[in-house]
């Protein structure tokens, strides 16, 4: 089984206890791919350096950040410090763990967006200057490539526009185009157990999506950062992932407990166009898994997944 894993940014997101589990899947013959985000962390430097980090919104609601220049460069930075602590910290526990971004080897490349259709004081405007893009293409051959080797990748951004330049993506569409294209389970790990029915509960998880009627119910239940994460499901199936499991990051094996039904698991029938999406899964080496939804849902493909 491939199993790709998204680590999310939020600050209250502790990735030692994933990292251990990663570990010791691999150690039980387990081929695993992280793909990780931090968006956190580029708003704690942006903040210690004087600067205000920059969210907008989208003539849909969604909220995303805008990537202007200077944002870019510290994300790069950002990133690339993330990415090699985790693969020290696989490494640390066992896992002969490598890291890449998405413009290695041209392994997440798309379309750069560099306008975006925005919302400020309840007019509709358009933003240029923005370093975001759509993933397009994931060249599952050289992820396959190290898995086979034995290795552990681990992905983050940015990824690599049709021009050329570095730009900013979503970290959940990212670990969804990697899953799509490798056929894998997705497991997106964050900080609470689940998509809960009542956001304030966090007993209120539910716990399976099987139908499209059930999939109704759990994208009527997200708020928030959740909205995207079930955005990057229902990209991750179309893709050709064989599920999707959003799930707490907290607790010694927090890979293998959503693994073994904990947390909300997305099954492809739960999507009305399921079958087509899991015939092709893992058939196609250069398929992203992404979808276009047009400029006003996708105006915040530039931004890392908060959590």
């Amino acid at each position: 089984m491939t199993v790709v894993v998204k680590i999310g940014g939020a600050r209250a997101v502790e990735p030692g206890g994933a990292l251990a589990d990663v570990a010791a899947l691999v150690a039980e013959g387990e081929q695993v791919v992280v793909v990780h985000g931090g968006s956190t962390a580029v708003d704690d430097h942006l903040e210690a350096l004087g600067e205000t980090p920059e969210y907008v919104e989208t003539p849909a609601g969604v909220v995303g950040r805008f990537t202007d220049e200077r944002t870019m460069e510290i994300f790069e930075m950002v990133f690339g410090g993330l990415n090699t602590d985790l693969v020290a910290g696989l490494r640390a526990a066992g896992a002969d763990a490598i890291g890449l971004s998405g413009v290695d080897g041209g392994l997440l490349t798309g379309s750069r967006k560099s306008a975006v259709r925005v919302i400020e004081d309840g007019k509709r405007k358009i933003r240029r200057g923005d370093h975001s893009g759509t993933i397009e293409r994931v060249d599952a051959e050289l992820l396959a490539t190290l898995l086979d080797g034995g290795y552990t990748p681990v992905v983050t951004l940015p990824m690599l526009a049709a021009d050329g330049t570095p730009v900013n993506a979503d970290a959940d569409r990212a670990a969804a185009a990697v899953a799509g294209a490798l056929g894998a389970t997705l497991v997106v790990l964050t900080d609470v157990p689940g998509i809960l029915a009542d956001p304030d509960d966090p007993a209120t998880v539910i716990e399976r999506a099987e139908t499209p009627a059930e999939f109704e119910r759990v994208e009527a239940a997200a708020e928030g950062f959740m909205t995207r994460k079930v955005m990057a499901a229902r990209e991750a199936i179309d893709g050709g992932a064989r599920a999707v499991v959003v799930a707490d990051a907290g607790g010694e094996r927090p890979v293998r407990a959503a693994l073994d039904d904990g947390g909300t698991r997305i099954e492809p029938s739960a999507l009305v166009d399921a079958g087509s999406a899991s015939e092709g899964a893992g058939a196609d080496a250069d398929s992203s898994g992404a979808t276009s939804e047009g400029d006003e849902t996708t105006a915040n493909e530039a931004t890392e997944s908060d959590a």
